[in-house]
């Protein structure tokens, strides 16, 4: 059968660009030579018309094609096996893994595969080792033990480990986690946009909140025990950049975040931040893009998980289909934003 997983356009535009990130999501046939490719294969690339596209490599041998020697595409289900069995080790070791020992289990050299398993999760090994106890931690900081004991249980050989590790990543502290925000102070303000009422908070990272039609109860909801703060003279220069950004969208990159997710949607919303300003990608375009083509729903849902519209702009990603796809905050302020870039014909609105 053809693969249904993939718009046709989209898989032929893989192909072109010859995106490593699609391989083991279709392969690609070619019915003048009878042979079929990853999307990434480095032969010539077939006439358009000479091209169909299949799910994987057992629907292509059905339709009587036979595998590339060139990229060999059926070596894909290999590395994923190899990905899965490296995660499944990462998750069950008390103490980070070497590059060696992981390659060692899978029959790959070290090198090569660093580069598989970037590939398919968007991080190398180490950094997924470091997400993943950065994860736990977090998680483990929400409880209502006691700090100490959930960095030892998040695989932290102690906490100056801890503390350097995510020195400036989870931006409060790891008590201020444990505590529902106790001890950190937000500042914030709702202001008059042209798109609406909108929500500014921040620490003293950073930007913890963008939104629109939320106030103060959508904040005390989220830090319980922070202290909210109105407004302030650092936050006033810090609000003045933010609603420039928003009402003349560009690069974000000179206004600091203070965000915290998952490494799954930490690796989404970098991909979102290089989404340049009058272009879009669909769900599974960004999928893709972060290594992990099959999971497109997932993909939507840490987009949907973003809490720093515009800055962090989830809006730029639309339907395989072309259509405006969903927005937290409502399809009129996305089509506002897609106008203000470039991105839509401002008819639409």
């Amino acid at each position: 059968m053809t693969a249904t997983m993939i718009d046709a356009e989209d898989a032929w535009t893989a192909v072109l660009a010859r995106d490593r990130a699609f391989d083991g999501r279709f392969v690609t046939g070619v019915l003048t030579t009878g042979i079929y490719c990853r999307p990434s294969c480095a032969a010539r690339h077939p006439a358009r018309m000479n091209v169909r596209f299949f799910a994987d490599g057992a629907a292509a041998r059905a339709a009587g094609l036979r595998p590339c020697k060139r990229c060999m595409p059926d070596d894909v289900s290999r590395d994923e096996r190899a990905v899965l069995a490296a995660i499944a080790a990462i998750k069950a070791a008390e103490q980070p893994l070497v590059l060696a020992a992981l390659a060692g289990e899978t029959g790959y050299s070290p090198s090569h595969f660093q580069r598989v398993f970037t590939r398919h999760t968007g991080l190398s090994p180490a950094a997924y080792a470091r997400a993943l106890m950065q994860e736990r931690a977090a998680q483990a900081l929400t409880g209502e033990g006691k700090v100490t004991e959930a960095i030892y249980a998040a695989g932290y050989s102690g906490p100056s480990r801890f503390y350097e590790s995510n020195q400036g990543r989870l931006g409060m502290a790891p008590s201020a986690w444990a505590n529902g925000g106790k001890g950190v102070t937000i500042h914030w303000a709702v202001v008059p946009t042209s798109l609406g009422a909108m929500l500014v908070a921040a620490t003293d990272k950073g930007v913890c909140r963008l939104s629109f039609n939320e106030g103060r109860e959508a904040l005390e909801a989220r830090f319980p025990k922070a202290e909210l703060a109105a407004g302030g003279a650092e936050f006033a220069a810090l609000l003045e950049q933010v609603v420039a950004a928003v009402e003349a969208p560009g690069d974000f990159a000179h206004i600091p975040l203070d965000v915290k997710g998952t490494a799954f949607q930490e690796a989404v919303w970098k991909e979102l931040q290089r989404i340049p300003a009058g272009e879009t990608r669909t769900y599974a375009q960004l999928a893709a893009a972060v290594g992990r083509p099959k999971a497109v729903r997932a993909a939507g849902s840490a987009n949907g998980a973003n809490n720093v519209a515009v800055l962090i702009p989830c809006h730029r990603v639309i339907a395989t289909g072309g259509g405006m796809g969903g927005y937290a905050y409502g399809l009129e302020i996305k089509r506002k934003l897609l106008a203000k870039e470039g991105a839509i014909d401002e008819d639409l609105l």
